[in-house]
């Protein structure tokens, strides 16, 4: 028996180091038994440095949590092995992103005698994946949120004015002859124009839940929830204001003879609009741009309530 089990160690102990991942053994008192000499490039340590030291020493504390519970399940014989992924101190690098697969060790008679972890670092992974998932909801040009991520956070913002019986207000933003403006000035000229303004109407955007977003070409939105008519007409003007006393040369608009603004601002209450849902909220704000525009451009123009402008519901 003695000779199998120094077999069993010694097979282990190739395998782990051979392995680029970092190979651990954990014990019952969760200090670290072993430790394979990839130790170094995943986490910046020798393993002697290692050994003998708490296992769950480096784990962000807000990861703790959950890395602790799974350790303590596995000793419990809960379970036999567990995938995590978590952030861990490096001695050089700051914090890195690790991926642990761990399993459970026992002893001849069953009884659970600690936990094997082979961890990698996954740090650019992580970056990566991250960085994607940023792409997907953001304007590549602007940096501000895109359609597609605007369109679900009305859905969410909506259902939670609903629940909460809060109001909800929407700015939709229009720059004033923009394509004469790409015209006169050039594509890269136009670029720099739409940032400058994505930049103004982020600055507005200061409270949680307030979004920013590019709609799609020249036209921006902002939602904001918990505000009434006149608080979305004053952030809507704070906005046209910064965009005109930017002063960006726009010969092509004749009437201010800089770049300019329109703005449309909507705002309700959904749980008393039993007629109206985010499609009304849109049309109501889009129908005040229009009449922005109309009206000579560079300027706000509000909707009033969502309710106003829409047959209301029998009884009502």
């Amino acid at each position: 028996m003695a000779v199998a089990l120094a077999e069993t160690e010694a097979h282990f102990r190739l395998l782990a180091e051979g392995s680029s991942d970092m190979v651990t053994r954990i014990g019952l008192d969760e200090r670290l038994r072993y430790v394979s000499p990839s130790s170094v490039s995943v986490l910046g340590w020798r393993p002697n440095q290692l050994i003998g030291s708490p296992a769950l020493a480096g784990v962000n504390p807000e990861d703790l949590p959950e890395v602790q519970a799974t350790v303590d399940a596995m000793k419990r014989g809960e379970k036999e092995e567990a995938r995590l992924v978590y952030r861990n101190r490096h001695r050089q690098n700051g914090e890195i992103w690790l991926e642990s697969t761990m399993r459970v060790t026992r002893k001849d008679d069953g009884r659970v005698d600690g936990v094997v972890a082979i961890s990698r670092d996954v740090t650019e992974h992580k970056k990566l994946k991250t960085r994607l998932e940023t792409l997907a909801i953001e304007d590549s040009l602007t940096g501000l949120a895109n359609r597609r991520r605007f369109d679900e956070c009305l859905k969410e913002e909506w259902a939670r004015a609903y629940r909460d019986r809060s109001s909800l207000a929407l700015l939709m933003i229009d720059v004033d002859h923009f394509k004469a403006y790409n015209d006169q000035y050039g594509h890269p000229a136009g670029d720099a124009c739409l940032r400058l303004i994505a930049k103004i109407i982020a600055a507005e955007a200061q409270r949680a839940g307030d979004l920013a977003a590019r709609y799609g070409g020249e036209e921006f939105v902002m939602l904001l929830p918990n505000i009434d008519a006149a608080g979305c007409a004053r952030v809507g003007e704070r906005i046209r204001t910064a965009i005109h006393e930017a002063g960006l040369a726009h010969g092509s608009n004749s009437a201010a003879g800089c770049v300019t603004a329109s703005l449309g601002g909507a705002a309700c209450r959904p749980a008393f609009e039993r007629t109206a849902g985010v499609a009304a909220l849109v049309e109501a704000a889009d129908q005040a741009l229009y009449a922005a525009k109309a009206a000579g451009r560079d300027r706000v123009v509000m909707s009033g309530e969502v309710m106003d402008l829409l047959p209301k519901a029998s009884g009502q």
